[in-house]
This record gives C-alpha cells, sequence and structure tokens, in this order.
C-alpha cells in the first residue's frame, strides 16, 4: 500500500467512523460486531504495505469490515461456552478418589460395620436388607418373619444411631 493510499484510508475511517459504523450494523446485525469489524479494518490498514489507490474508500473499507467481521464470526463460532467446557471437564474427570479420599472413604465403611456389628441381630439383618441389598420393607419383614411395623422401627432405631454416630464422631450415645 502506498503511503498517500494508507494514509487517506485511515483519515476516511477517523472522519466517517459513525457513517461506516451505521452501514456496517445494518448490514451485520450487531453493533458490537461492527465496531470490532472497524477496529480489525483500521489495524488492517495500518499494517499493510501494499495497496494500489483506492477509487471508493467507504465502500473499500465496508468491503473490508465486512470481510473481517465473518471472520471474527467464524473464530467466535469455534469457541465453546463455559458450559461446555463444564461438560466436557466432568466427562474427563478422574472418578477414581485420590488416595487419602480413598483412605477416608475405607475408614468410614469400617466404622459404618462396626457400628452394625454392636446392634442386636434382627436391627442388623433389617438394616443391612433394606439398605444393602435394597429390598422394600415389607419384602425385608417376610424374610426376617416380622412384621412390617417391626422393620420400620428396627430402622427408625438404625438410623437414630448412625445419625448419632456422625453428629458425635464416635458412635457413642
Amino acid at each position: 500500500m502506498t503511503e498517500s493510499t494508507q494514509v487517506a484510508l485511515l483519515d476516511y475511517l477517523s472522519r466517517h467512523y459513525v457513517t461506516l459504523k451505521q452501514r456496517l450494523v445494518r448490514r451485520l446485525g450487531s453493533a458490537e460486531l461492527a465496531g470490532d469489524a472497524l477496529h480489525d479494518t483500521w489495524l488492517r490498514v495500518n499494517g499493510s504495505e501494499e495497496l494500489e489507490p483506492v477509487r471508493n474508500p467507504g465502500a473499500y473499507l465496508v468491503r473490508m469490515a465486512v470481510n473481517l467481521a465473518v471472520d471474527i464470526r467464524r473464530r467466535h463460532s469455534r469457541l465453546l461456552s463455559g458450559d461446555d467446557i463444564d461438560a466436557l471437564l466432568q466427562e474427563f474427570a478422574d472418578p477414581t478418589p485420590d488416595p487419602a479420599h480413598a483412605a477416608e472413604i475405607q475408614s468410614d465403611m469400617e466404622a459404618l460395620r462396626e457400628l452394625l456389628d454392636r446392634m442386636p441381630e434382627r436391627r442388623r439383618a433389617a438394616a443391612l436388607l433394606v439398605h444393602a441389598e435394597g429390598v422394600t420393607q415389607k419384602e425385608a419383614a417376610r424374610r426376617l418373619g416380622v412384621s412390617l411395623r417391626t422393620v420400620e422401627y428396627e430402622l427408625q432405631r438404625v438410623h437414630a444411631r448412625v445419625n448419632a454416630y456422625l453428629a458425635t464422631g464416635n458412635g457413642e450415645k
């Protein structure tokens, strides 16, 4: 670009910025995109070195800005949103707990086993049937040969004991 053409285009752009932006907003449908495109146009003209004289600087600059806006849209369409990034991170998250967390889980499970072992047999059996094996309370009552009300009572006692254990951290009540 000859220096005089470059200066002329930059001068035209600065003097007619508002008009150029309005034309771009109508063509692109976005004031933000029009502003970005005009900024990129200024950078492109300012950094250009080879160009023949331009007969219609307004049309030339608008055409250049529209082309740059298309490039901007393409660039943005390739970017991921924050939600997309979060979803990808969840897919790649390691489901295996770290060693410290695994040891903590193991310790909690051992404490729960000890707590269950200190409970009466029928209470422990009701808890294991319902919570470990996933059977209904009605089925647990049938298997244990007791009433449904008895299973409900035993589970209430188990839950109360576990809640007390969790509240105090040692299982003693």
